[in-house]
């Protein structure tokens, strides 16, 4: 895909007030941050990646970021090594970490989605904290948080979602997600305006997990209601006491 700069900084120029204001509202950069951005290889990440880029031009909070990516899925670690997106790191001169998601020797393999999950942000800390990090940036955006807030109420009786700002070990390290006022549309629309590398092949459990199932749902719904999206992330979040979107 070709490289629209003019369309490009157009477009980061407007995600940048949504990303601004989550950053504001929720305190998640501040002067001096070393910024871990985990790189899957999607729009989601690349977008996010990108977008702190741009937001340093114009920022007072100056910081520095670097990607992670974590090899391997529900299957092991034992996959091929990303190299489209290592050469483009590299020609746009990202400091990066690649690394294989850490497991235990047993194992059992394929692993469940929440397993996974679990291994990959393990291995994200570790690779933080390997390259001087003390915060560590997801792209979820603002589906993500909906189907989260969904997923939630209908499996496990509970109102909530993903957290905008969350803080372990003793507040050394933070996980952030500038991205959680943008719906998913514009980060798509983002996307299209950049030559980001082809995503890596997606997990054959990926079609088949419940949060894909509640996108379908909300999809569904946005037919009647085309606040569904905001409406579930923010009833979410205001039950967790978390304020305001």
């Amino acid at each position: 895909m070709t490289y629209d700069a003019a369309r490009a900084d157009r477009l980061a120029h407007f995600l940048l007030k949504k990303v601004n204001a989550a950053v504001r509202d929720y305190n998640m950069i501040a002067p001096g941050d070393r910024i871990a951005i985990a790189l899957s290889g999607g729009k989601d990440s690349f977008c996010l990646l990108r977008i702190l880029q741009y937001r340093l031009r114009f920022a007072r909070d100056k910081y520095e970021i670097a990607a992670v990516h974590v090899v391997g899925d529900a299957r092991g670690p034992d996959m091929p090594r990303y190299t489209e997106l290592e050469s483009w790191l590299e020609q746009n001169g990202i400091e990066y970490l690649v690394r294989p998601t850490h497991i235990a020797h047993d194992e059992q393999l394929p692993m469940g989605c929440q397993r996974c999950t679990w291994n990959r942000r393990k291995t994200l800390f570790e690779m933080a904290n390997d390259l001087g990090c003390n915060k560590l940036a997801f792209g979820h955006h603002l589906d993500d948080l909906a189907e989260t807030a969904l997923l939630n109420q209908i499996h496990h009786a509970r109102n909530e979602t993903m957290t905008p700002v969350a803080r372990y070990f003793d507040g050394e390290m933070a996980i952030i997600r500038p991205l959680i006022y943008v719906p998913e549309r514009e980060v798509k629309r983002f996307s299209a305006a950049h030559s980001f590398p082809i995503p890596p092949s997606e997990c054959p459990r990926g079609m088949h997990t419940q949060r894909r199932r509640m996108k379908d749902l909300i999809a569904e719904m946005h037919i009647d209601c085309r606040q569904v999206t905001r409406n579930l992330a923010r009833s979410a979040l205001n039950a967790m006491n978390v304020d305001p979107l």
